[in-house]
C-alpha cells in the first residue's frame, strides 16, 4: 500500500477529490473550449504576464521618476503603480493584450462576445489588480474577481 504524503495545505486534490465534475474543465461553464486557442489560462502564463508588466512599469516609473528630478518617497511609488494603471487602461482595450501577455501568448476578452474590454472596464479592472486580493480569489474557472467584476476572462492566444 502505498503512502499517502499529502497533507491539509495540499487541498482536496491530495486526498484524491476533485472540486470539477467528470468530463468538465476550466472555463466549459462559460462555452470556452477545453484546449487552444480561446481556452482559459493557467495560473504560471498569468503570473509571468503580471511579472514582466510589473518590470515594465517599473522601468517607466523610473523614467517618470528621472524626469521629475528629485520626487518624493510617495511620488516614486506612485508613478511606478500610475504606469502599471496606464498598461492595463491603454493595451487592453487596444490591443487586448498587455507587453506581458503578449509575451506568453495570452489576452483578456469579454465574455459576452469575445471581443477586447472598454477603457472603462480595462480601467477598473487594472485597479482590481493593482489592489491585487481580487487577484488571489478565483473561481473554479480560473477567473479572479478583477475578471468576475468586468465580465472578462483570460485565455490563450
Amino acid at each position: 500500500m502505498g503512502r499517502w504524503t499529502g497533507t491539509w495545505l495540499s487541498g482536496p486534490g491530495a486526498a484524491g477529490a476533485s472540486l470539477r465534475p467528470a468530463g468538465r474543465w476550466r472555463g466549459d461553464r462559460l462555452g470556452l473550449p477545453e484546449a487552444g486557442p480561446g481556452s482559459i489560462a493557467g495560473f504560471g502564463p498569468r503570473l509571468g504576464a503580471v511579472c514582466v508588466d510589473l518590470v515594465v512599469a517599473g522601468l517607466i516609473g523610473a523614467l517618470g521618476n528621472v524626469v521629475a528630478g528629485d520626487p518624493s518617497p510617495s511620488l516614486r511609488q506612485a508613478t511606478g503603480v500610475a504606469a502599471l494603471l496606464l498598461i492595463y487602461t491603454t493595451l487592453l482595450p487596444t490591443a487586448g493584450q498587455t507587453f506581458g501577455m503578449r509575451l506568453v501568448r495570452l489576452r483578456v476578452i469579454r465574455l459576452a462576445d469575445g471581443r477586447p474590454l472598454g477603457f472603462g472596464r480595462a480601467f477598473l479592472r487594472g485597479v482590481l489588480v493593482i489592489l491585487t486580493i481580487p487577484a488571489l480569489f478565483t473561481d473554479r474557472d480560473g477567473r479572479g474577481l478583477h475578471d468576475k467584476a468586468v465580465g472578462s476572462a483570460v485565455v490563450r492566444a
